[in-house]
Protein backbone atom coordinates (compact mmCIF):
# COMPACT_ATOMS: atom_id res chain seq x y z
CA UNK A 1 0.00 0.00 0.00
CA UNK A 2 1.34 3.78 -1.00
CA UNK A 3 1.18 5.74 1.83
CA UNK A 4 -0.21 9.14 1.74
CA UNK A 5 1.79 12.52 1.76
CA UNK A 6 0.50 14.73 5.02
CA UNK A 7 -1.18 17.64 3.94
CA UNK A 8 0.90 20.42 3.39
CA UNK A 9 -0.35 23.68 4.91
CA UNK A 10 0.41 27.65 4.52
CA UNK A 11 -0.18 29.93 7.33
CA UNK A 12 -1.65 33.15 5.93
CA UNK A 13 -1.09 36.41 8.52
CA UNK A 14 -2.96 39.19 8.20
CA UNK A 15 -3.30 42.46 10.46
CA UNK A 16 -6.71 42.92 9.54
CA UNK A 17 -9.30 42.66 6.72
CA UNK A 18 -10.10 46.41 6.66
CA UNK A 19 -9.61 48.57 3.27
CA UNK A 20 -7.51 46.20 0.52
CA UNK A 21 -6.13 43.74 2.70
CA UNK A 22 -9.71 40.95 2.71
CA UNK A 23 -8.22 40.89 -1.30
CA UNK A 24 -4.40 40.51 -0.11
CA UNK A 25 -5.56 37.66 1.77
CA UNK A 26 -7.35 36.67 -1.42
CA UNK A 27 -4.55 37.12 -3.87
CA UNK A 28 -2.29 35.19 -1.92
CA UNK A 29 -4.29 32.26 -1.05
CA UNK A 30 -5.18 32.07 -5.21
CA UNK A 31 -1.21 30.98 -5.50
CA UNK A 32 -2.07 27.53 -4.40
CA UNK A 33 -5.08 26.91 -6.50
CA UNK A 34 -4.72 23.12 -7.84
CA UNK A 35 -1.59 22.44 -5.58
CA UNK A 36 -1.11 20.10 -2.31
CA UNK A 37 -1.14 23.08 -0.23
CA UNK A 38 -3.99 24.22 1.92
CA UNK A 39 -4.31 28.08 3.44
CA UNK A 40 -4.73 28.76 6.82
CA UNK A 41 -5.74 32.55 6.72
CA UNK A 42 -5.56 34.01 10.46
CA UNK A 43 -6.63 37.84 11.18
CA UNK A 44 -5.35 39.31 14.21
CA UNK A 45 -7.91 41.80 14.59
CA UNK A 46 -11.46 41.85 13.60
CA UNK A 47 -14.68 40.37 14.60
CA UNK A 48 -15.37 36.68 13.00
CA UNK A 49 -17.09 37.18 9.89
CA UNK A 50 -18.64 34.64 7.47
CA UNK A 51 -18.23 36.77 4.46
CA UNK A 52 -14.67 37.77 5.50
CA UNK A 53 -14.05 34.05 5.80
CA UNK A 54 -15.77 33.40 2.35
CA UNK A 55 -13.97 35.65 0.44
CA UNK A 56 -10.23 34.92 1.69
CA UNK A 57 -10.61 32.07 -0.57
CA UNK A 58 -8.99 29.80 2.00
CA UNK A 59 -8.97 26.31 3.34
CA UNK A 60 -9.68 27.49 7.10
CA UNK A 61 -10.16 30.70 7.95
CA UNK A 62 -9.36 32.12 12.03
CA UNK A 63 -10.33 35.14 13.57
CA UNK A 64 -8.32 36.33 16.66
CA UNK A 65 -9.62 39.35 17.68
CA UNK A 66 -6.91 40.96 19.53
CA UNK A 67 -7.13 44.47 20.60
CA UNK A 68 -4.88 47.29 19.39
CA UNK A 69 -2.62 46.68 22.48
CA UNK A 70 -2.27 43.07 21.78
CA UNK A 71 -0.47 44.18 18.74
CA UNK A 72 1.55 46.91 20.04
CA UNK A 73 5.13 46.59 22.05
CA UNK A 74 6.70 42.66 22.56
CA UNK A 75 3.29 41.15 20.88
CA UNK A 76 3.32 38.71 23.58
CA UNK A 77 -0.51 37.64 23.17
CA UNK A 78 -0.50 37.71 19.45
CA UNK A 79 2.52 35.66 19.31
CA UNK A 80 1.33 33.23 21.90
CA UNK A 81 -1.66 32.52 19.59
CA UNK A 82 -0.05 31.91 16.37
CA UNK A 83 2.26 29.71 18.07
CA UNK A 84 -0.45 27.78 19.32
CA UNK A 85 -2.01 27.95 15.74
CA UNK A 86 1.33 26.82 14.43
CA UNK A 87 1.84 23.62 16.47
CA UNK A 88 -1.81 22.33 15.37
CA UNK A 89 -0.93 22.20 11.77
CA UNK A 90 2.36 20.58 9.71
CA UNK A 91 3.11 24.59 8.37
CA UNK A 92 5.83 24.47 5.60
CA UNK A 93 5.86 28.43 5.55
CA UNK A 94 4.07 31.82 6.32
CA UNK A 95 3.05 34.42 4.51
CA UNK A 96 2.45 37.62 6.74
CA UNK A 97 1.23 40.87 5.57
CA UNK A 98 2.67 43.95 6.43
CA UNK A 99 5.48 44.30 9.29
CA UNK A 100 3.80 43.60 12.14
CA UNK A 101 2.21 40.21 11.11
CA UNK A 102 5.68 39.70 9.96
CA UNK A 103 7.18 39.84 13.23
CA UNK A 104 4.77 38.37 15.09
CA UNK A 105 4.95 35.10 12.43
CA UNK A 106 9.26 35.13 13.18
CA UNK A 107 9.13 35.04 16.80
CA UNK A 108 6.14 32.32 16.77
CA UNK A 109 6.98 30.31 14.52
CA UNK A 110 10.86 28.63 13.28
CA UNK A 111 9.37 28.32 9.65
CA UNK A 112 10.62 29.80 6.63
CA UNK A 113 8.21 33.32 6.58
CA UNK A 114 7.17 35.54 3.29
CA UNK A 115 7.09 39.28 4.59
CA UNK A 116 5.01 41.30 2.20
CA UNK A 117 5.38 44.63 2.38
CA UNK A 118 2.71 47.03 0.95
CA UNK A 119 4.28 50.38 1.91
CA UNK A 120 7.14 52.36 2.06
CA UNK A 121 9.75 53.80 4.58
CA UNK A 122 8.44 49.62 6.57
CA UNK A 123 12.25 48.80 7.06
CA UNK A 124 13.58 53.06 7.67
CA UNK A 125 13.15 52.15 11.38
CA UNK A 126 16.77 50.51 12.80
CA UNK A 127 14.79 48.20 15.03
CA UNK A 128 13.18 46.62 12.09
CA UNK A 129 16.42 46.45 10.01
CA UNK A 130 17.81 44.22 13.29
CA UNK A 131 14.99 41.85 13.48
CA UNK A 132 15.30 41.59 9.60
CA UNK A 133 18.77 40.90 10.04
CA UNK A 134 18.40 38.59 13.08
CA UNK A 135 16.02 36.00 11.51
CA UNK A 136 17.60 36.19 7.55
CA UNK A 137 18.66 32.45 7.61
CA UNK A 138 14.60 32.34 7.26
CA UNK A 139 12.97 35.92 5.59
CA UNK A 140 11.97 36.35 2.44
CA UNK A 141 10.68 39.94 1.30
CA UNK A 142 8.00 41.16 -1.56
CA UNK A 143 7.25 44.49 -2.15
CA UNK A 144 3.93 45.00 -4.21
CA UNK A 145 5.57 46.75 -6.83
CA UNK A 146 9.07 47.65 -7.34
CA UNK A 147 9.33 50.53 -6.18
CA UNK A 148 8.32 48.94 -2.66
CA UNK A 149 11.14 46.57 -3.17
CA UNK A 150 13.82 48.87 -4.00
CA UNK A 151 12.87 51.33 -0.95
CA UNK A 152 13.53 47.71 1.01
CA UNK A 153 16.51 47.00 -0.83
CA UNK A 154 17.80 50.97 0.00
CA UNK A 155 16.85 50.32 3.54
CA UNK A 156 18.69 47.52 3.77
CA UNK A 157 21.91 47.07 2.05
CA UNK A 158 23.61 44.35 3.69
CA UNK A 159 20.54 42.22 3.76
CA UNK A 160 20.42 39.27 0.61
CA UNK A 161 19.54 41.13 -2.52
CA UNK A 162 17.99 37.36 -3.69
CA UNK A 163 15.51 37.71 -0.66
CA UNK A 164 13.41 40.62 -1.72
CA UNK A 165 11.70 40.85 -4.58
CA UNK A 166 8.52 41.88 -6.07
CA UNK A 167 5.50 40.71 -7.07
CA UNK A 168 2.83 42.90 -7.93
CA UNK A 169 -0.58 43.02 -6.56
CA UNK A 170 -3.37 41.71 -8.51
CA UNK A 171 -6.75 41.25 -9.64
CA UNK A 172 -9.17 38.35 -10.79
CA UNK A 173 -9.43 39.75 -13.78
CA UNK A 174 -12.79 37.81 -15.25
CA UNK A 175 -14.36 38.10 -11.73
CA UNK A 176 -14.18 41.86 -11.26
CA UNK A 177 -15.47 42.08 -14.93
CA UNK A 178 -18.25 39.80 -14.56
CA UNK A 179 -19.41 42.69 -11.81
CA UNK A 180 -18.85 45.48 -13.41
CA UNK A 181 -22.95 47.35 -13.71
CA UNK A 182 -23.57 48.76 -17.18
CA UNK A 183 -22.75 52.36 -17.67
CA UNK A 184 -26.42 53.29 -17.08
CA UNK A 185 -27.23 51.30 -14.27
CA UNK A 186 -23.53 52.62 -12.62
CA UNK A 187 -24.45 56.45 -13.54
CA UNK A 188 -28.27 55.89 -12.07
CA UNK A 189 -26.68 54.10 -9.00
CA UNK A 190 -24.23 57.37 -9.04
CA UNK A 191 -26.57 59.84 -9.09
CA UNK A 192 -25.04 60.74 -12.46
CA UNK A 193 -26.58 61.52 -15.75
CA UNK A 194 -25.88 60.25 -18.92
CA UNK A 195 -24.94 63.02 -20.65
CA UNK A 196 -22.24 64.32 -18.43
CA UNK A 197 -18.30 63.65 -19.28
CA UNK A 198 -17.41 62.22 -15.57
CA UNK A 199 -13.46 62.10 -14.40
CA UNK A 200 -13.15 59.48 -11.91
CA UNK A 201 -11.22 59.69 -8.94
CA UNK A 202 -11.70 56.66 -5.80
CA UNK A 203 -9.52 56.80 -2.70
CA UNK A 204 -8.79 57.76 1.03
CA UNK A 205 -9.16 61.86 1.42
CA UNK A 206 -5.65 62.28 2.72
CA UNK A 207 -2.60 63.84 1.23
CA UNK A 208 -1.44 61.16 0.44
CA UNK A 209 -3.71 61.03 -2.85
CA UNK A 210 -3.03 64.72 -3.48
CA UNK A 211 -6.95 64.98 -4.53
CA UNK A 212 -5.58 68.46 -4.37
CA UNK A 213 -4.16 68.88 -6.99
CA UNK A 214 -6.63 66.86 -9.13
CA UNK A 215 -9.28 69.51 -8.28
CA UNK A 216 -6.76 72.51 -9.47
CA UNK A 217 -6.11 70.68 -12.56
CA UNK A 218 -10.03 69.93 -13.41
CA UNK A 219 -10.63 73.83 -12.73
CA UNK A 220 -7.73 74.39 -14.68
CA UNK A 221 -9.02 72.33 -17.45
CA UNK A 222 -12.63 72.48 -17.37
CA UNK A 223 -12.93 75.57 -19.79
CA UNK A 224 -11.90 72.89 -22.46
CA UNK A 225 -13.25 69.44 -21.36
CA UNK A 226 -16.82 68.52 -22.37
CA UNK A 227 -19.88 70.24 -21.79
CA UNK A 228 -21.65 69.42 -18.82
CA UNK A 229 -18.11 67.62 -17.50
CA UNK A 230 -17.64 66.34 -13.48
CA UNK A 231 -14.60 65.40 -11.28
CA UNK A 232 -16.20 62.78 -9.20
CA UNK A 233 -14.40 61.83 -6.20
CA UNK A 234 -15.15 58.85 -4.18
CA UNK A 235 -13.81 58.37 -0.59
CA UNK A 236 -13.74 59.67 2.99
CA UNK A 237 -10.80 61.35 5.23
CA UNK A 238 -9.40 64.20 7.07
CA UNK A 239 -8.92 66.17 3.46
CA UNK A 240 -13.35 66.19 2.85
CA UNK A 241 -13.98 69.62 4.30
CA UNK A 242 -10.86 71.21 2.64
CA UNK A 243 -10.74 69.84 -0.71
CA UNK A 244 -14.38 70.91 -1.00
CA UNK A 245 -13.37 74.39 0.36
CA UNK A 246 -10.89 74.21 -2.24
CA UNK A 247 -12.80 73.37 -5.37
CA UNK A 248 -15.57 76.19 -4.08
CA UNK A 249 -12.56 78.51 -3.94
CA UNK A 250 -11.87 77.83 -7.16
CA UNK A 251 -15.28 77.85 -9.04
CA UNK A 252 -16.00 74.34 -9.48
CA UNK A 253 -17.58 73.44 -6.54
CA UNK A 254 -20.97 72.62 -8.21
CA UNK A 255 -18.98 70.34 -10.73
CA UNK A 256 -16.72 68.59 -7.85
CA UNK A 257 -18.81 65.30 -6.56
CA UNK A 258 -18.02 63.90 -2.86
CA UNK A 259 -20.41 61.33 -2.39
CA UNK A 260 -18.73 59.81 0.49
CA UNK A 261 -17.63 56.02 0.64
CA UNK A 262 -19.07 54.29 -2.15
CA UNK A 263 -19.89 50.57 -1.47
CA UNK A 264 -18.79 48.15 -3.98
CA UNK A 265 -16.69 50.89 -5.83
CA UNK A 266 -15.22 48.93 -8.53
CA UNK A 267 -18.42 47.54 -10.12
CA UNK A 268 -19.65 51.06 -10.89
CA UNK A 269 -16.33 52.25 -12.62
CA UNK A 270 -18.15 52.02 -15.98
CA UNK A 271 -20.14 55.35 -14.77
CA UNK A 272 -17.15 56.94 -15.43
CA UNK A 273 -15.57 58.44 -19.30
CA UNK A 274 -11.63 58.54 -17.34
CA UNK A 275 -9.82 57.74 -14.07
CA UNK A 276 -6.94 60.18 -12.55
CA UNK A 277 -4.94 59.43 -9.58
CA UNK A 278 -2.97 62.07 -8.63
CA UNK A 279 -1.83 60.24 -5.94
CA UNK A 280 1.75 61.16 -3.83
CA UNK A 281 4.20 57.96 -4.18
CA UNK A 282 1.21 55.53 -4.53
CA UNK A 283 3.31 51.62 -3.53
CA UNK A 284 0.73 50.26 -6.03
CA UNK A 285 -2.65 51.42 -6.54
CA UNK A 286 -5.40 48.47 -6.77
CA UNK A 287 -7.67 51.08 -8.40
CA UNK A 288 -5.50 51.56 -11.01
CA UNK A 289 -6.63 47.41 -12.01
CA UNK A 290 -10.31 47.83 -11.38
CA UNK A 291 -9.92 51.16 -13.76
CA UNK A 292 -8.40 48.78 -16.35
CA UNK A 293 -10.86 45.74 -15.96
CA UNK A 294 -13.77 48.94 -16.88
CA UNK A 295 -11.39 49.89 -19.75
CA UNK A 296 -10.95 53.32 -18.85
CA UNK A 297 -8.15 55.73 -20.08
CA UNK A 298 -6.41 56.28 -17.10
CA UNK A 299 -3.87 59.59 -15.80
CA UNK A 300 -1.57 58.94 -12.76
CA UNK A 301 0.82 60.71 -11.17
CA UNK A 302 4.50 59.31 -12.74
CA UNK A 303 6.44 58.02 -9.25
CA UNK A 304 5.78 55.11 -7.03
CA UNK A 305 4.28 51.85 -8.19
CA UNK A 306 1.53 53.71 -10.02
CA UNK A 307 3.91 54.56 -12.89
CA UNK A 308 4.98 50.98 -13.45
CA UNK A 309 1.39 50.06 -13.58
CA UNK A 310 0.25 52.22 -16.31
CA UNK A 311 3.44 52.45 -17.99
CA UNK A 312 3.43 52.20 -21.90
CA UNK A 313 -0.54 51.70 -21.30
CA UNK A 314 -1.55 55.12 -19.93
CA UNK A 315 -0.99 58.39 -19.37
CA UNK A 316 1.56 60.09 -16.80
CA UNK A 317 2.09 63.48 -15.59
CA UNK A 318 4.82 64.90 -13.17
CA UNK A 319 3.60 64.61 -9.56
CA UNK A 320 1.97 67.69 -7.87
CA UNK A 321 2.08 69.53 -11.39
CA UNK A 322 -1.35 70.45 -11.83
CA UNK A 323 -0.93 72.07 -14.97
CA UNK A 324 0.67 68.61 -16.81
CA UNK A 325 -2.60 66.92 -15.36
CA UNK A 326 -5.23 69.63 -16.74
CA UNK A 327 -2.91 69.15 -20.29
CA UNK A 328 -3.91 64.74 -19.60
CA UNK A 329 -7.20 65.23 -18.35
CA UNK A 330 -7.99 67.38 -21.60
CA UNK A 331 -6.23 65.46 -24.67
CA UNK A 332 -8.02 62.22 -22.76
CA UNK A 333 -11.37 63.79 -23.28
CA UNK A 334 -10.56 64.30 -27.12
CA UNK A 335 -10.65 60.00 -27.29
CA UNK A 336 -13.77 58.10 -26.52
CA UNK A 337 -12.77 54.24 -26.90
CA UNK A 338 -12.59 51.92 -24.72
CA UNK A 339 -8.85 51.06 -23.60
CA UNK A 340 -7.48 47.19 -23.89
CA UNK A 341 -4.32 46.34 -21.37
CA UNK A 342 -3.28 43.83 -22.01
CA UNK A 343 -0.49 43.64 -19.14
CA UNK A 344 -3.49 43.38 -16.87
CA UNK A 345 -3.94 39.68 -17.68
CA UNK A 346 0.15 39.33 -18.41
CA UNK A 347 1.45 41.05 -15.14
CA UNK A 348 -1.08 41.77 -13.11
CA UNK A 349 -3.34 38.75 -13.40
CA UNK A 350 -4.24 35.92 -10.69
CA UNK A 351 -2.57 33.55 -13.59
CA UNK A 352 0.83 35.57 -13.82
CA UNK A 353 1.59 35.91 -10.07
CA UNK A 354 1.34 32.70 -9.46
CA UNK A 355 3.76 31.89 -12.33
CA UNK A 356 5.95 35.13 -10.72
CA UNK A 357 5.32 33.11 -7.61
CA UNK A 358 6.23 29.91 -8.31
CA UNK A 359 9.41 31.13 -9.96
CA UNK A 360 10.34 32.35 -6.58
CA UNK A 361 9.52 29.26 -4.71
CA UNK A 362 11.85 27.32 -7.24
CA UNK A 363 14.71 29.88 -6.22
CA UNK A 364 14.22 29.60 -2.42
CA UNK A 365 13.79 25.69 -2.44
CA UNK A 366 15.43 25.06 0.13
CA UNK A 367 13.73 27.46 2.73
CA UNK A 368 10.00 26.44 1.28
CA UNK A 369 10.79 22.45 1.27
Amino acid sequence: MTESKPTRWVLQVCHGYSGPFLDCARQYAALFDSTDYRICTVYLTGEPSDAVAAGSASDEVIFLGLGGRDIRGLKFKAIREIRRIARGRQFSFCIAHRFKPTYIALFATGIPVIGVQHAFGVYDRVSRRLLASTFRSRLMLLGVSQAVARDIAESMPRFQADRIETLYNRIDVAAVRSELLPKSEARKELGLDSSTYVIGNVGRLHPDKDQATLIEAFAEALPQLPSDSRLFIAGTGPLEQSLKKLAATLGVGDKVSFPGQVPNARTKFRAFDSFALSSDHEPFGMVLLEAMAAGLPIICSDCGGGREVVAGEGRLFPLGDSRALAAQLVATSRTSAAVDYPRLQTEFSDAAAKARFWSLAERWALELR
